[in-house]
């Protein structure tokens, strides 16, 4: 079960961020924001950047290069899960959450060029509203597989017995 753990969770991932974002695309018109509660808001923002919507104001040949990496990304983590998912059930579970979030975003760039957004996050703090960027539940995928790569290789390595220093 642990070799398909990476890719069943993979697939998971895909078909949550098809769900949500086809949700927001029928309900909720571009631009909209609806507040669910305080701190957190369903909103329909179209990303055609990357993280934090980096390179949006690129045209035609930037939209083309970024798709190229996004897929050479993606064609990479698939291989790195290939080669390294086994070693442990966290770090195949990492690598799945990182790969279903890249092809659910890379699935909207083919389709529309652009990526959907819809979960916005803010808090009042003292007279200041602070603000994260819209993102999406492939963005969150991706983010939390980094931070258990992380997390696991911590783990990994505070097991790691000790090595004797050569002395002469």
């Amino acid at each position: 079960m642990r070799g398909a753990l990476p890719w069943i969770t993979a697939a998971l991932v895909v078909v949550a961020d098809r769900v949500t974002k086809g949700l927001v695309l029928a309900r909720l018109d571009p631009g909209a924001w609806v507040e669910v509660m305080p701190g957190f808001a369903l909103t329909h923002v179209h990303n055609r950047g990357i993280a934090f919507s980096l390179f949006s104001g690129g045209g035609a040949f930037s939209r083309v290069l970024l798709h190229l990496v996004i897929f050479t990304s993606v064609v990479i983590i698939a291989a790195m899960l290939v080669r390294h998912a086994q070693h442990s059930r966290l770090s195949g579970f990492a690598f799945g959450l990182i790969l279903g979030g890249a092809v659910g975003n890379l699935i909207d760039r083919v389709l529309y060029g652009w990526v959907v957004d819809f979960v916005h996050l803010w808090a009042r703090i003292g007279d200041r509203t602070v603000s994260w960027p819209d993102f999406n539940v492939a963005d969150a995928s991706i983010s939390i597989g980094a931070v258990l790569l992380i997390l696991n290789e911590f783990r990994v390595h505070s097991r790691e017995p000790e090595h004797a220093s050569d002395s002469d």
